[in-house]
């Protein structure tokens, strides 16, 4: 024992001489990335030792070394990088960020993963990418950012939703993903503020399966900022104020091209042309001059972070404000989001995690993207009219429609207000126990209530049968709906290493989720006050309940999950996970309550193998697989029983009175959605890291869609709340390639350069519709005409179904030898008679545009020069159709310009038709009104300039940038409407443009501040 004692006392002693050998020095200094930011935490090693420090929040460190010593500076997500000290007092180091660092971790569902060690298609958006851009809505962030992920917007307006699908549209019901905030299911995301998200994860194939149920559609995992250990309090605040524009006006007929066109069009239905002197018409009102507004936008938050030794949290505050571009004030969103996070290590094996979110926000309308609504009022009301007449009242739009009304007195006489409060949050504990386990408890819940108001005064009339008239009563209208859900996650992972190559991860758990809600609809009629500020239901002349119709309006829908999962890897070469997920939902009656849905994905790093060598040309490569069968229960609650939740009238002692009946038909036989998912690529990197490519091909078989078949009336599915039953009969496959590459590079001390780039190829087919009709139909255009889109085999989903033109008539001879057309004569569209059967009718329709893109891709570029930086991004869609709904084409309703290349003769024109009010089949929907929906777009640009550190430490403060930008900046499309990118959302009817509010053009002037 003493022998062993005085061995040790040896080598520390010696150890001791030879670290003083040679002269000892301080070295302070500053650690900072490429654009001058302190970097805290980055670890300061002397070369060959242990002896090392690390450097404080402000990027500051310390530390006694031998004069001619190396220091090792390393740091997650950067270049590790050696400096020899030789005898210097003072070292400032700005460490090179490494983007295609294989530690990086990655949040993949219920755990994390070395980005290396992951299997399958996941991609991740950054706060940094956000930050740069400065979306209002989250979804914004991931257009053109992600490959396989396609946002369109449902409308410009503000505080509108916009629809989200990965890897196409696989089935004709609820197609949006999974969302989880902190592991807290979402819904809408217009109450998370961006701001507050610190990255974005997207499971795109087989490694969604963790999710089971729920995952069919992808999976996107939002992880909102928290606060550091060991660190003081921060404070950043970040702020903007914006100016929006619409980005195009429709190129209207003027009065005087109104005059001639109308005349033109009565003369050839042989009646008296209405405007005799077209020299007093003028100019006359643009009305989308009048509704158009330039409009305000602003925001800004604060977050406040730090932490202590084994604490940590973050809270912060946002508030928005925008204005519409239509009808200015008359459409507002604001919206207020408060946020913290509170983390705890109440042992050294047991820590506490906890966040909050809290949203309250205001939302005011106009109709829009429908008959009726405002742009469709703009682009159709006559320019003769006036906005007021000579009394100052508001114009009546006479003659042009019952739906076509004055604007301005539209948006004059619409009240309404949609108020939400929502809390989200989550509370979990995680125990390590056992050198190798940890086992972990997650509680997640949401409550929201929706409050909406809306009223409609008395004496509303805007013209002789126009359908929003109200001459009767005013009226208000309060419908209250309130939403929680809870889930509860109980998991145990077991890690371990064996024989230094074998990394296994076990993972066993179970999930509990209740979503319910409850809805309030209530009508006033005779209601006291004048105006929407002093509209209640208290004192009015008669209050109708919705429940004394139809029944209380509530669901309450479950899911009870156990779930497993097995990852495995040898020497981070070959890498394995399996999962299996067994999901119970209370949608489903007790034969097919539960499902399993098992998925797999293989991976080899090849270039760690010896074989492989060094290159500076192929610096890594991994090959991937992964296939999976994923679930869908989005459907309503109890479609597997009868449900007294409809309206039904029955006579007691000879009165009516209202009670319910029977809803929708059950079917106790509906099932799960099964999505059989593959995927297989590759990742790589070459040049010594500078390019980063990754590559898939996936293709996704969704079978046993549950739909809504078309059954007969006489089964009572056409009553009040009534409908069909829900059924398991189709089936829809999506295919195509994924491409992204990345680029960075340094240009000298002073310089950067970064350019990303992707695309997806997108082939979208309906194998198999089973109802009787072996279609679905969708969508509307124009009055008594058949639904213009389709669900069938054979064909996208969705896709346009009509008439195929063939020119236009020329001369009679052509109208003579012609298949029978109705009321057809010279200058009539020319339909194709597709089964030869001489008669052109509704058989003769056939497959005439397809709504989804054939290929999307996005371009983002970024320059920095010293204290400057400029960030670009562009987004394409490429090979998708849109139908052209937007004009009413009533005898004396307004048009556009592309009128004026009418055909006035024989070989004036083979495009556009005569002008008519007589008879005519012009208005059928045939591949006339369908348009080349392709675009680009410069989806932002942004120039910023910040503050150098010299100035920064005589201010005191870690950050100060200012920026100007531009959101939605330039379009590039052949369409005619206002928004290539607008899409209702539907699957089948989704492209269809009735006057989509278009989305802004933004300039803002920014600023972000950190101290």
């Amino acid at each position: 024992m003493k022998s062993i004692l005085s061995l040790i006392l040896f080598g520390l002693l010696t150890s001791g001489l030879f670290s003083q050998t040679g002269t000892d020095v301080r070295v302070t200094g500053t650690v900072t990335d490429m654009s001058g930011m302190p970097l805290p935490g980055v670890n300061v090693i002397v070369k060959g030792t242990s002896t090392g420090t690390s450097t404080d929040f402000d990027g500051l460190f310390s530390l006694d070394v031998p004069s001619s010593s190396t220091l090792v500076f390393s740091f997650l997500g950067f270049q590790t990088q050696e400096i020899a000290v030789n005898g210097a007092a003072d070292l400032n180091v700005q460490l090179v960020e490494d983007t295609s660092t294989l530690d990086e971790v990655v949040v993949v569902g219920y755990g994390t993963q070395k980005k290396k060690e992951i299997t399958g298609a996941v991609s991740v958006v950054g706060s940094e990418t956000i930050e740069e851009q400065n979306p209002v809505r989250v979804e914004q962030a991931l257009q053109g950012r992600v490959a396989g992920v396609n946002i369109s917007s449902n409308s410009g307006s503000p505080g509108s939703a916009s629809t989200i699908s990965i890897r196409g549209i696989s089935t004709n019901g609820d197609n949006r993903p999974l969302i989880l905030v902190d592991g807290a299911v979402i819904e809408d995301l217009s109450v998370i503020n961006p701001n507050d998200i610190e990255s974005i994860n997207v499971l795109k194939d087989a490694t969604a399966g963790i999710y089971g149920v729920r995952a069919a559609n992808g999976v996107i995992l939002i992880t909102t900022k928290g606060g550091r250990k060991n660190s003081d309090l921060r404070v950043d605040v970040d702020t903007y104020v914006g100016l929006q524009e619409t980005t195009r006006k429709l190129p209207v007929l003027n009065a005087t091209e109104y005059g001639v066109i109308i005349n033109e069009a009565y003369a050839a239905g042989n009646q008296v042309p209405p405007f005799p002197n077209l020299a007093v018409l003028g100019q006359g009102t643009n009305w989308q001059d009048e509704v158009f507004r330039q409009a305000l936008l602003s925001d800004i938050n604060a977050t406040v972070y730090g932490g202590g030794e084994k604490s940590a949290y973050s809270i912060g505050a946002g508030y928005l404000d925008q204005d519409g571009i239509v009808g200015g004030g008359a459409v507002n969103f604001n919206r207020f989001t408060g946020r913290g996070s509170y983390d705890l290590d109440i042992l050294d094996n047991l820590k506490f995690s906890s966040t909050a979110i809290y949203t309250h926000s205001n939302r005011k309308t106009l109709s829009e993207n429908a008959l009726g609504s405002v742009l469709f009022n703009a682009v159709n009301m006559a320019p003769t009219f006036s906005v007021r007449d000579a009394n100052g009242d508001f114009t009546i739009a006479n003659g042009l429609g019952n739906e076509v009304i004055n604007p301005i007195a539209q948006i004059a006489n619409t009240f309404n207000n949609n108020e939400v409060d929502k809390i989200t949050g989550t509370v979990g504990f995680s125990y390590n126990f056992w050198d190798h386990f940890t086992a972990e408890s997650r509680y997640q819940f949401n409550y929201s209530e929706v409050r909406g108001r809306s009223y409609l005064p008395s004496g509303l009339n805007f013209g002789d049968g126009k359908v929003f008239n109200n001459l009767g009563v005013n009226q208000y209208f309060v419908n209250d709906s309130f939403f929680r859900d809870y889930t509860f996650d109980n998991f145990l992972t077991y890690q371990n290493t064996f024989a230094d190559d074998h990394n296994l991860t076990v993972l066993l758990g179970m999930s509990a989720f209740k979503t319910s809600g409850e809805f309030y609809n209530f009508t006033g009629r005779d209601v006291p006050g004048t105006t929407f500020a002093e509209a209640t239901l208290d004192g009015a002349g008669e209050v109708i309940d919705a429940r004394d119709i139809s029944g209380p309006a509530e669901f309450d829908q479950r899911l009870l999950s156990y779930f497993t999962r097995v990852q495995y890897n040898y020497k981070e070469r070959y890498l394995l996970s399996a999962v299996l997920r067994r999901d119970g939902s209370s949608n489903f009656g007790p034969e097919n309550k539960f499902g399993y849905f098992p998925s797999a994905s293989i991976g080899w790093v090849a270039s760690d193998e010896p074989f492989f060598g060094s290159s500076d040309l192929l610096n890594f490569l991994k090959l991937r697989a992964s296939y999976g069968i994923l679930g869908n229960d989005r459907i309503g609650a109890f479609g597997y029983v009868s449900t007294l939740n409809a309206e039904g009238t029955y006579v007691f002692d000879n009165e009516l009175v209202n009670g319910v009946a029977a809803g929708q038909l059950s079917n106790p036989e509906i099932k799960w959605e099964r999505q059989k998912t593959f995927d297989v690529g590759f990742d790589a990197r070459l040049f010594n890291n500078r390019i980063d490519l990754t590559m898939d091909y996936f293709k996704r078989r969704t079978d046993d869609l549950l739909l809504v078949p078309q059954v007969s009336g006489i089964l009572g599915v056409y009553a009040p709340g009534a409908g069909a039953p829900i059924v398991n009969a189709g089936s829809v496959e999506n295919q195509g390639l994924e491409f992204s590459v990345s680029y960075d590079q340094p240009i000298g001390d002073e310089a950067g350069f970064n350019l990303r780039y992707n695309f997806t190829t997108l082939q979208n087919e309906v194998l198999e519709v089973g109802n009787e009709s072996g279609f679905i139909p969708g969508g509307s255009f124009g009055f008594g005409q058949e639904p213009p889109a389709r669900m069938q085999a054979g064909f996208p989903i969705g896709y346009f179904y009509g008439l195929q033109t063939n020119g236009i008539f020329q001369s009679q001879a052509e109208v003579d030898t012609h298949a029978t057309q109705t009321d057809a004569t010279l200058g009539d569209l020319r339909y194709v008679d597709q089964n030869g059967d001489g008669v052109i009718n509704g058989d003769d329709r056939v497959n005439i545009g397809d709504p989804i893109p054939d290929v999307t891709m996005g371009l983002n570029l970024g320059f920095n020069y010293k204290n400057f930086d400029f960030t670009a991004y562009a987004f394409a869609s490429i090979g998708n159709d849109i139908v052209r709904s937007y004009d009413r084409n009533q005898n004396l309703t307004n048009k556009t310009n592309y009128v004026l290349d009418r055909w006035t003769g024989p070989g004036s024109t083979n495009s556009y038709p005569r002008v008519t009010v007589g008879p005519n089949s012009n208005l059928l929907f045939s591949d006339f009104y369908v348009e080349d929906g392709s675009y680009v777009r410069l989806q932002n640009v942004q120039l910023g300039y910040s503050l150098g550190n010299e100035v920064l430490d005589q201010l005191g403060i870690r950050k100060l940038r200012f920026y100007l930008a531009v959101t939605n900046a330039f379009t590039l499309t052949e369409y005619k409407g206002y928004d290539p990118s607008a899409s209702s959302g539907a699957p089948i009817g989704g492209g269809i443009d009735q006057g989509f509010y278009p989305v802004p053009r933004t300039y803002t002037a920014g600023m972000n501040f950190k101290f």
